[in-house]
């Protein structure tokens, strides 16, 4: 007999147990039944129940009674992402990308201190990037690739001290590139293909020891290419063409043992580090659809 109530009891508490973990506060809920209607949730590839409990809904990762992911990664949301994702505060991962979103980024996206991931890539969002960033310090990767964002890339960047990947390619941005980008130690991948951004690059590059990959193809960077690019030996991926660069000389004491593509508007330098034809062809970092879906 003790044994059945001992199993009993059990049997409660972890119903009990898992409904409490489950179950996520109103608040959160309302958030995202907004996005849901905001984004026309009847014409998802997969849908929601809203009927059902959240945690059970496609995309949506639950933990301790929170929101923790929110991944609809390719999953034919339309129209804009609403304003009040603030309250979704346990939001590690928010992977919106391959969709058809259009209007500005809502601001109080970048008030989520715990997102270490944005991905918004492929979409038709527009308007300006925020300009505060002071509390994402946890973020590693933020791409808005292939949108219609415009404006400058705003200096409170490199306020992102966790930052690994900055993609900001395949937009409308201009201006110069602000100076702060050098703060980000962290920093492995920097990619800012086909935009408009000009100017001389004041940035110290060779500040950013981790970097791996560099896109700077199709803008219209000016002057010099800062020396300390060339201390940079973790190197494996770097573009340059497509610019008015007026000398790429420093790059003749380039230290990286590791790069795979070169590629300039500069001939001489692209035979002695490898530079191909085939490489030229990239347009958009195609490789995160299939394996980096977070």
């Amino acid at each position: 007999m003790k044994n059945v109530i001992t199993y009993g009891c059990l049997v409660v508490f972890l119903f009990f147990s898992f409904n409490v973990n489950a179950q996520i506060s109103s608040s959160e809920k309302q958030y995202l039944l907004a996005l849901n209607k905001s984004t026309n949730g009847e014409q998802w590839q997969h849908k929601w129940d809203v009927k059902a409990d959240p945690s059970s809904w496609y995309g949506v990762e639950v933990k301790d009674g929170h929101v923790t992911a929110l991944k609809l990664y390719r999953n034919n949301l339309t129209g804009s992402i609403p304003e009040g994702i603030s309250k979704l505060a346990h939001l590690k991962t928010l992977n919106l990308a391959f969709n058809v979103l259009e209007g500005n980024l809502p601001q109080d996206m970048f008030q989520l201190e715990k997102l270490t991931v944005i991905r918004l890539e492929m979409n038709k969002l527009s308007g300006n990037l925020p300009q505060d960033y002071s509390k994402m310090k946890q973020l590693e990767e933020l791409s808005v690739f292939n949108n219609l964002l415009q404006g400058t890339i705003p200096d409170g960047i490199g306020e992102i001290s966790n930052l690994k990947s900055l993609n900001l390619s395949s937009n409308y941005l201009e201006g110069s590139l602000p100076k702060s980008i050098e703060k980000l130690n962290k920093l492995e991948r920097l990619e800012l293909f086909g935009n408009k951004l000009a100017g001389a690059i004041e940035v110290d590059l060779g500040r950013l020891v981790n970097l791996k990959e560099l896109i700077l193809s199709y803008n219209k960077f000016q002057g010099d290419l800062p020396s300390g690019m060339a201390t940079l030996s973790n190197l494996e991926f770097v573009q340059l063409q497509g610019n008015d660069f007026r000398s790429l000389n420093s790059l003749l004491r380039m230290q990286s043992s590791k790069l795979a593509v070169f590629d300039s508007d500069d001939e001489f330098l692209n035979m002695k580090f490898g530079g191909t034809e085939a490489s030229r062809t990239r347009l958009v970092d195609t490789k995160y659809e299939d394996s980096k879906r977070n």
